[in-house]
């Protein structure tokens, strides 16, 4: 059985399933709450190594658990804001983090000590990037490494570019005519190395050349600000995205109205996903995650943890106890190892 970690604001969920089945109802949950009264930002894990996860957080760097969150420890001697963490498809020891401000740090010994890859602000566009809630900084969103080559490496900045490097972080290419200036999340696929999927503020964009030209299907896409984003493990033309009216409407609460949105096959043309996942109102954008195998998915929202094993046509939530105060709460990362 998959274990999922689930970081909303202020702590991190371990969920973990007691027996394999693919009917909802036939399978068995239990979920701990781990790493309380932290601000979190992001988390990472790897098929590879279950039991090790990483959490960025605002108030105490990156944290790291190596027994599955029974225990954390302070990953490297980050004193920013951490903002973005992933696990090297390549080797599960290579660990890529971005703070805020902006810069990225690799480790090569699995989380204990990390070297910084300079240069990032170097590039011409850093001085138009910004955060619109905190307009004098900016951060590394996400990070993705290219499923074949460990040294190619794709940098969302939020907000203001998207940043690759070829040579592990020794050098970086500056933005691209015609990607996104706000991504939110990226992804690979390992059957279409080359391949680029984005998130953004203002849309989602492929890349079928490693960043170098994009296109932009949106038929369909009744809403705009696109925030999550995976890819079915077994296929890599099935694409589902989370999105939202707007940024208000994505992670507040309160007015909270999001969806989850569905692309198969060679189609540009989008398709609602929301079967299972509840009343678009009052939810927060989901955070997506690939599945353990073809066509499973995982999302999370402010209503629950959900999971789907027919590529998103529908979804099932997790029977684990899910308080009130949750559903105040907005998801911060999600994985499936």
């Amino acid at each position: 059985m998959p274990t999922l970690y689930a970081a909303l604001d202020d702590r991190v969920l371990v969920v973990r399933g007691q027996r394999r089945s693919h009917c909802a109802q036939g399978t068995q949950w239990d979920c701990t709450e781990r790493l309380r009264e932290h601000d979190m930002e992001c988390l990472a894990a790897s098929p590879e190594h279950p039991e090790r996860v990483f959490v960025g957080t605002v108030d105490s760097g990156l944290e790291r658990s190596t027994d599955g969150g029974e225990t954390w420890h302070a990953a490297g001697e980050f004193t920013d804001r951490v903002t973005a963490v992933t696990v090297s498809p390549h080797d599960p020891d290579t660990i890529w983090v971005g703070t805020e401000p902006s810069a990225v740090y690799r480790s090569t010994d699995g989380g204990v000590s990390f070297e910084k890859r300079d240069g990032l602000t170097d590039l011409l566009s850093a001085n138009q990037w910004s955060f619109p809630p905190r307009p004098h900084t900016h951060h590394v969103r996400w990070l993705a490494v290219h499923p074949t080559d460990p040294d190619r490496i794709y940098v969302s900045i939020e907000a203001g570019a998207f940043v690759r490097s070829d040579d592990g972080g020794e050098s970086w290419k500056p933005h691209p005519e015609g990607a996104r200036r706000d991504n939110h999340t990226l992804a690979t696929h390992p059957d279409v190395p080359s391949h680029v999927y984005t998130a953004a503020s203002d849309g989602y964009a492929e890349s079928a050349d490693c960043g170098e030209s994009w296109t932009y299907p949106q038929d369909g896409l009744d809403h705009r600000y696109v925030w999550g984003l995976a890819v079915d493990p077994g296929d890599p033309e099935t694409v589902i995205i989370s999105v939202a009216p707007g940024a208000r409407t994505a992670h507040a609460p309160a007015r909270a109205e999001s969806y989850v949105y569905r692309k198969t096959g060679s189609s540009d043309s989008w398709e609602l996903a929301m079967d299972g996942l509840g009343d678009p109102a009052g939810t927060v954008r989901a955070v997506l995650a690939a599945g353990d195998g073809a066509g499973e998915f995982a999302a999370l929202t402010n209503r629950g943890i959900f999971r789907s094993h027919d590529a998103a046509r529908t979804w099932h939530r997790l029977t684990i106890p899910w308080p009130e105060e949750y559903e105040q709460t907005v998801g911060r990362g999600l994985a499936v190892v």
